[in-house]
Order: C-alpha cells, then sequence, then structure tokens
C-alpha cells in the first residue's frame, strides 16, 4: 500500500491570491492591532479555512522576535529533572512563550553545539540546565541578542543570569535536624558526579559537624542513583560502626539508601536510623517512605525566570539564590531536647 502524498504547507501567498488580496493584507490581518479593513479581513479569513492555513511563526521569528524560549537540558529521565522541566514549560507556556527543548550531554561541546542550534532559530533566551557554556559562546549569544539563563549552575560567567538554591544552607539545616534528633555516628551519602551544587552540600555539612567536634564518613559509590545510594547503605552498614544519621545529598540516593537499610540490615526509620535527602521528588512522599527532605522552590524560580525574560538583553545579569524549603515526613526523630 503506497504512502499518501504529503501535502505541502500553505503558504502566504498561496492565502492572498485566493483571496484576491495583497501578501501583506494576509500578514496584517494575522498580526495583533495591524490595520486591515474587514472586508479584506473577512476574505482572509474565509480562504484560511478553505486551504488550511497557519501562521509560520518560525519564519516570522527571522524577521523579529520568535518568542522562542530553548531549554538545554541532559538525564530528563531524573525524577528532579522531570519535575524542574515540566514547572518551566507550564509557567513559560502561560506566559506565551514557545518551546524547545535540546536534549544534550553535560560536557562544554555537547552545550556548545545546542546553544549554537537555538542561534540558529533565533530563539530569544536559552536557559541552560545541564553542563557550562563557554564565556566565547555566551558573547556570541548576547551580541545576537539572546539572554542566557543558567538555573543551579555554579559558574560565574559574564552576561548570564544565574538562579540557584541555596545548597549552604541545605548542608547546614540537614546536620542541625540530625543532631537535634540525638544522631551521633553521622554519615553523608553523595555520587561521583562531583556536580559544585552536590559538593557544596556536602563541604558545608562536613564544616558544620567539624565545628561542633563530630566526625563524618562520607560514602560515594557511583551515579546519582537508587542503586548508587543502595550500595553506600550496604557498605556503611557492613562496618561495626554504622552511621545513625545520614544526609543523602539527593532524594534517588535516599530511597535506595533507605531500602538497603531497612531491608538486609534490619533497620527501623526513625527509631535505629534518621534519614534526610534532597530534592523533593514525587516518590519521597510515598507512604512505603515518607523521607524528610529540602524541596526546591521550582515555582518561585520558573516566576522569577519569566520576569528576566521580559527585561532586556542588556539588562544586568546576577545571580539570584534561593532558600529549599525543609519537608519533615518521617524519616527523622522529632528533638531529642
Amino acid at each position: 500500500m503506497s504512502e499518501p502524498e504529503r501535502r505541502p504547507f500553505v503558504s502566504a501567498r498561496t492565502v492572498a491570491e485566493r483571496a484576491g488580496v495583497s501578501r501583506s493584507a494576509v500578514s496584517r490581518t494575522f498580526t495583533d492591532g495591524a490595520s486591515v479593513s474587514e472586508e479584506t479581513r473577512r476574505k482572509v479569513l474565509e480562504a484560511a479555512g478553505e486551504l488550511g492555513y497557519h501562521v509560520n511563526h518560525l519564519a516570522r521569528g527571522l524577521r523579529e522576535r520568535s518568542n522562542i524560549v530553548c531549554l538545554v537540558v541532559a538525564d530528563m529521565t531524573t525524577p528532579i529533572r522531570a519535575r524542574l522541566v515540566d514547572v518551566l514549560t507550564r509557567k513559560l507556556q502561560a506566559a506565551g512563550k514557545v518551546i524547545m527543548i535540546i536534549n544534550t550531554g553535560t560536557d562544554e561541546e555537547s552545550v556548545a553545539s545546542a546553544l549554537r542550534q537555538t542561534l540558529n532559530y533565533r530563539a530569544d533566551a536559552t536557559v541552560v540546565l545541564s553542563g557550562t557554556p563557554s564565556a566565547k559562546l555566551i558573547e556570541t549569544s548576547l551580541a545576537n541578542g539572546q539572554q542566557v539563563v543558567l538555573i543551579n549552575r555554579d559558574d560565574p560567567l559574564t552576561g548570564c543570569h544565574n538562579l540557584s538554591v541555596d545548597n549552604q544552607m541545605a548542608g547546614r539545616e540537614a546536620f542541625f535536624l540530625l543532631r537535634r534528633a540525638g544522631c551521633r555516628r553521622l554519615a553523608l551519602v553523595t555520587s561521583t558526579a562531583s556536580t559544585a551544587s552536590l559538593l557544596e552540600r556536602e563541604r558545608v555539612f562536613v564544616e558544620i559537624a567539624k565545628e561542633a567536634g563530630m566526625a563524618v564518613t562520607v560514602m560515594a559509590s557511583g551515579p546519582t542513583s537508587y542503586a548508587s545510594g543502595y550500595e553506600s547503605a550496604r557498605r556503611l552498614f557492613g562496618r561495626s560502626d554504622g552511621p545513625d544519621g545520614v544526609f543523602c545529598v539527593t532524594d534517588l540516593l535516599a530511597l535506595g539508601f533507605m531500602d538497603a537499610a531497612r531491608h538486609e540490615f534490619g533497620l527501623s526509620l526513625p527509631r535505629d536510623l534518621c534519614l534526610v535527602g534532597f530534592d523533593d521528588i514525587d516518590e519521597g512522599d510515598w507512604q512505603s517512605y515518607k523521607l524528610t527532605t529540602f524541596a526546591q522552590p521550582f515555582a518561585a524560580m520558573a516566576d522569577h525566570l519569566v520576569e528576566l525574560l521580559g527585561q532586556p538583553v542588556a539588562a544586568e545579569a546576577g545571580r539570584r539564590i534561593f532558600e529549599p524549603v525543609p519537608i519533615w515526613r518521617k524519616s527523622v526523630r522529632p528533638s531529642a531536647d
């Protein structure tokens, strides 16, 4: 069975010929606020309806602002990244933006290739969620009238807006949650990803504990995943001095850690072990986990992003830090005081 012949897109010129008007009259009819007579508008809309015509916003964007916002992102299958993309796209679409998602790697060349794509499509702005573009490419983007916004990328690049979560606060508050619960043997579970955000949570947690006279065992068994958290628990509780208070720098690590602690070592939370995560992924609130954690304020970050996109590209770039929100559930004991 042969495939049906693909019909070409209907052009504005074709509509003009059917309606018996000029090409510019068609353009004015579909441009808000443009001057066009009611008779001409009627003819154009009637012809457009018959032909199935739709305005080519991409072509229009080659001549003026495209309203396109590109999201450069990797690892979209991870729960926290999927939530961030969901919140951003909903907020941007509500603001009338057209979203283009480029799924990329985290290395500099992958991000550079993605950013060059956004310039080809005349995107008004690019939001980088993964990896770090080079300073030279940022300069090129700005010179072409494109805004560049980094989210949770701790990189001081000139000309970029940077929206990030206060990871220092998270590390500090995680320690105090465990100390107030009466924990004495502390551990921190991280990953081999070693991103700036993860390292900052780790650094502050360990430093605050040291100032309080408490040692912290740091464990990284692999990438940021459930399996790595599970393996970290097996290693830590395979020792005679296993921890009674643990901060996992992401919820995904925490869920794996919790399952291994309970099912392989018979520990009860929070009686035998107190556990704190970070991210507030949906799975952490499941009845089988009820993980105490910190939520990233994605809605507030998305609202601020929309505000930034309404500013001129030449507006002074800067960094905005958002406080994580403590989410108290059942994996940490109440204060022992």
